[in-house]
């Protein structure tokens, strides 16, 4: 147990660390990769707590992926963040706005829990049905059966908006020069090409 509590406070520990140098990095590659280092002690908080599959999610999707593109993006993009944050103070009151009305709906939630403690102990109650199960066998065996419709509607919604990111994508916009295949293909050869017949020992 002494192991435990001490791996717990220096993953949560690292992990507030990191979190607060995201935000207050000013070099955005350098955030990224605080980022990536909050993601990995999160990891590790979730594997102390038994749940394997949360954490390998964690690091192959969020670190291993959406990260990494953020810092592609980050450091292939030319922006001038010294112009943004110059309107800073402009948008100060708006995101103050937004933090109260965040702060106010985790202040409903913390008395929903504390209004109703029995809520706690049915969410953390296991299934009687799959508690022999590993953790990653126990989420499949939920996720596919009671929640399958949920699951399909949540795939749904990721195809559309798939499809609409390749059509705004793809959208003819007056000025650009694409590659037509067809019409690549059905080119008549004498009139893009020109045949001269050259006498040995001439040039053209």
């Amino acid at each position: 147990m002494i192991v435990q509590a001490l791996a717990f406070y220096l993953f949560a520990a690292v992990t507030v660390a990191s979190a607060v140098m995201v935000i207050t990095a000013k070099n955005p590659v350098h955030s990224v990769l605080f980022l990536v280092l909050a993601f990995f002690n999160t990891a590790g908080l979730f594997v102390l707590m038994g749940a394997e599959f949360l954490a390998m999610l964690l690091v192959v999707v969020y670190c291993g992926a959406v990260t990494v593109l953020f810092l592609f993006v980050v450091m292939m993009l030319d922006i001038n963040f010294v112009e943004l944050r110059q309107g800073f103070l402009q948008y100060m009151p708006l995101g103050a706005s937004v933090g109260i009305i965040l702060l106010a709906e985790l202040a409903v939630v913390m008395g929903g829990w504390h209004f109703a403690p029995e809520a706690a102990k049915a969410g953390a109650a296991p299934i009687p049905a799959i508690e022999t199960m590993t953790n990653t066998h126990a989420l499949g065996a939920i996720l596919y059966t009671d929640y399958i419709y949920l699951f399909q509607a949540a795939g749904l919604v990721l195809l559309v908006g798939m499809i609409g990111a390749i059509v705004l994508t793809h959208r003819q916009r007056a000025g650009v020069r694409r590659q037509v295949i067809r019409d690549q293909i059905n080119v008549d050869v004498q009139e893009v090409a020109e045949f001269k017949k050259v006498e040995s020992g001439k040039g053209v």
